[in-house]
């Protein structure tokens, strides 16, 4: 079992940064990939960013050359950097971490990030 605390939520201005820290507990050696998704209200909940554990980093199309993923191997924490936030990027954000061996996906508690324009 993998337990995923987010923090760094909150409200953020056009332009603006904040970033979101995610700490991982548990079957930390067995977690392939971490990543962040979000979901606003009325959508549906879409890849913000991933990072494999051999530092392979994927993102999402709407945050590319904005947001930027990066781990802390020593702490067992994800990071999200967010900069230039504009009002669409207002949403609860989820931390995500896949075991791949055990097809098991854990969900953080989400954080919520709202951008004001």
């Amino acid at each position: 079992q993998v337990q995923l605390v987010e923090s760094g939520g909150g409200l953020g201005r056009s332009g603006g940064s904040l970033r979101l820290s995610c700490a991982a507990s548990g079957s930390i050696s067995m977690i392939d990939s971490m990543g962040w998704y979000r979901q606003a209200p009325g959508k549906q909940r879409e890849l913000v960013a991933t990072i494999t554990s051999g530092g392979s980093i994927n993102y999402g199309g709407s945050v590319k050359g904005r947001f930027t993923i990066s781990r802390d191997n020593a702490k067992n924490t994800v990071y999200l950097q967010m900069n230039s936030l504009k009002p669409e990027d207002t949403a609860v954000y989820y931390c995500n971490a896949i075991i791949y061996v055990l097809a098991r996906s854990s969900w953080g508690q989400g954080t919520q990030v709202t951008v004001s324009s």
